[in-house]
């Protein structure tokens, strides 16, 4: 990465620490890169389905958030930074519950996931892969 880098650093934390924001006290947070992709899973409620296509909106913030710090500009952050560097983000619920972000800084093998059933195989061998 040779654009920005502290662009990049931050779009990490801000992943990273959305989902610790949303797992519960005792829940793990799944951070794995296979392939230039950097796979973020928490094990909270998940994304609302009605709302999936707005997490990276800028000051998107869901109703169930609004109780909570922040400014709705994380996840929108994280899909610019990416782009920027030629990239992507994606954002799915987990098959057996929570969140999955998909982050790309670049020319990478791997699409978007763009829905839940696409998501799942990558996700599944992230999960393998951190056991």
């Amino acid at each position: 990465i040779v654009n920005a880098p502290d662009r990049v650093a931050r779009a990490l934390t801000n992943v990273i620490d959305n989902a610790r924001k949303w797992s519960p006290p005792d829940g793990r947070v799944e951070v794995s890169m296979r392939e230039g992709i950097i796979s973020v899973r928490d094990h909270g409620p998940g994304f609302n389905e009605e709302h999936l296509h707005q997490v990276f909106d800028r000051f998107y913030r869901a109703e169930e958030s609004r109780r909570m710090p922040g400014s709705g500009l994380g996840l929108a952050i994280v899909k610019q930074a990416a782009e920027a560097h030629g990239g992507w983000a994606v954002a799915a619920n987990a098959l057996d519950g929570g969140a999955v972000v998909r982050v790309s800084f670049g020319p990478s093998s791997g699409a978007p996931a763009t829905s839940e059933e696409e998501a799942a195989p990558a996700q599944r061998r992230a999960d393998t892969a951190a056991m």
